[in-house]
This record gives structure tokens, sequence and C-alpha cells, in this order.
């Protein structure tokens, strides 16, 4: 259920992402722009293949990757912000929503990586009881 929750936000965000991308490139940049699109839409298509991960660890591995590409497009905005290549608006209109998934992706990864600990542990107490 958070996993649908995480990729419509994500889905959500690489739509004004796009947006924000064809407003840039009308500005003739480039280079920061491909970037940040990049980043931005990697975002909900990792969340995307994460639905169909093979093994709780495939799924930790990428949210995991999810993660860093939404605090790489942090960056490139506040980037952007502090170039004067986005102005204050367009940032305050797309950043909140980058931040938030990094927010989300953080608590997944992190509930996931404790849930994996868990059943590792759970495991390895049971293989201790098993007579040989």
């Amino acid at each position: 259920m958070a996993v649908n929750v995480t990729y419509n936000k994500a889905y959500s965000f690489s739509i004004k992402i796009v947006n924000l991308y064809r407003i840039i490139r009308s500005r003739n940049e480039y280079d920061m722009s491909r970037q940040c699109l990049r980043s931005g839409t990697a975002i909900g298509a990792l969340v995307s293949e994460a639905k169909f991960a093979q093994s709780e660890l495939d799924f930790l591995n990428k949210m995991y990757i999810a993660l860093k590409e939404a605090n790489e497009t942090c960056y490139w905005l506040s980037l952007m912000k502090d170039t004067n290549i986005i102005s204050e608006e367009e940032y305050n209109s797309i950043a909140p929503d980058a931040i938030e998934l990094v927010k989300m992706l953080s608590s997944t990864t992190k509930t996931t990586r404790e849930k994996i600990e868990k059943q590792k542990k759970a495991t390895k107490q049971k293989d201790n009881t098993i007579p040989n």
C-alpha cells in the first residue's frame, strides 16, 4: 500500500519535473535541466520497478536508488535556484515535493531494512534451536 502512495507522488513529481525541464530548456539551459530531468524522473521509474522486485533485498535496493535520485534532484533544484536558472517561485513550487519524496523513501528504506534484519535474526534463532 505504501509503495502505491510513493509511486503516485513520484509520478506526479515526474510530471512537474518534465514541465520544469521544458521551461528551463526554453531559456537555453541544457546541462542542468537534463540532469534534473534524469534524476527527477528516475525516482518514479525505480519505485515502479520496486513494485515487482524479486525479493525484499531487491525492493530495498531499488528504493535506496530512488532515494539517492530524489536527493540528487533536490541538489539540482537548489543549484538552479541559487544560480538564478529558476526563480524562487519556481523552486518553491517543486522543491517541497522533492523533499517529501526524500522523507518518504527514507522512511520506506528504514522500515524495510529493519524488517529484513528482524527476519534474519528470527531465522538465525530458529536455526540455532534445531538439533543436529
